[in-house]
């Protein structure tokens, strides 16, 4: 599957995109991520004060093939290898 990076996201793994083959769920994808690439991008997506915070288990946003995962099963969203998951840090502003 294709996996793109956004912003600071793309910083932190060093490409814009990248592929992975027989990843399940997108759990799965993030624990891959932080073992190949950075640790730091599973500490911001799931462990950061704001994820606690709002109740939600990803702070950012995850969307496979265009739908946002906090709107299918979440980190238990399945994936397949011809699916394209886009991940975006959290936003700031005000």
């Amino acid at each position: 599957m294709k996996v793109k990076f956004y912003a600071t996201f793309r910083e932190l793994i060093g490409k814009k995109e990248i592929e992975v083959h027989d990843i399940k769920t997108v759990g799965e994808l993030i624990d891959y991520l932080a073992k190949h690439y950075s640790p730091e991008i599973k500490r911001e997506l799931l462990e950061s004060p704001r994820a606690k915070e709002a109740g939600k288990a990803i702070d950012g946003m995850i969307l496979v093939n265009g739908h946002n995962v906090l709107h299918l099963k979440g980190l238990d969203t399945e994936l397949k290898d011809d699916d394209e998951v886009h991940i975006f840090p959290p936003a700031g502003g005000g």
